[in-house]
């Protein structure tokens, strides 16, 4: 609720810095103050639009925040990510079930986002699709892929693979 009134107290200024645009640039602000560590650098284009336009949605049209864990990871921190699961788990298939290997993975190539809280995470699940943000692995409540060409297939984690998931 604060992040929503400090949205709201902001949108003046918004408007005056950016006619047209002011409600998303209030957003914006007021997301940055309440989640301060996030960084949005490395995504695509594409995906980092699409998360902005979510999160301004969320927050004005429903007062739900949406925010960021986590998103463009460069291939030798996945790889680290990926090795302490191997270790974690026992087996790099095991590792599998909860993360990709660099070459793999869609937080390396910038189109992937963990998001937080839970409640944002559902808003985002129920109307991602409008912004093509779509949650792909059943185990996964947090991660969201930015898919332009539509939804994709749905699958039961991350190292599952189509033929899996339709048997």
């Amino acid at each position: 609720m604060v992040t929503r009134l400090l949205a709201f107290a902001l949108w003046p200024v918004a408007v005056v810095v950016r006619p047209g645009r002011g409600q998303h640039l209030a957003c914006q602000w007021a997301l940055a103050i309440r989640f301060p560590a996030e960084d949005l650098t490395g995504l695509s284009a594409g995906t980092r639009a699409a998360f902005a336009a979510a999160r301004a949605t969320a927050l004005w049209r429903d007062g739900v925040l949406l925010g960021l864990t986590s998103g463009h990871r460069d291939a030798g921190e996945q790889e680290r990510l990926f090795a302490a699961e191997v270790r974690r788990a026992g087996s790099a298939a095991a590792a599998r079930r909860r993360t990709l290997p660099p070459g793999e993975s869609w937080h390396v190539r910038g189109r992937a986002v963990d998001v937080r809280p839970r409640e944002g995470a559902r808003w985002l699940e129920a109307h991602g699709g409008r912004h093509r943000l779509y949650r792909v692995y059943d185990n996964e409540w947090w991660h969201f892929e930015h898919h332009p060409e539509g939804r994709p297939p749905r699958l039961p984690h991350p190292g599952s693979c189509l033929a899996d998931a339709e048997s």
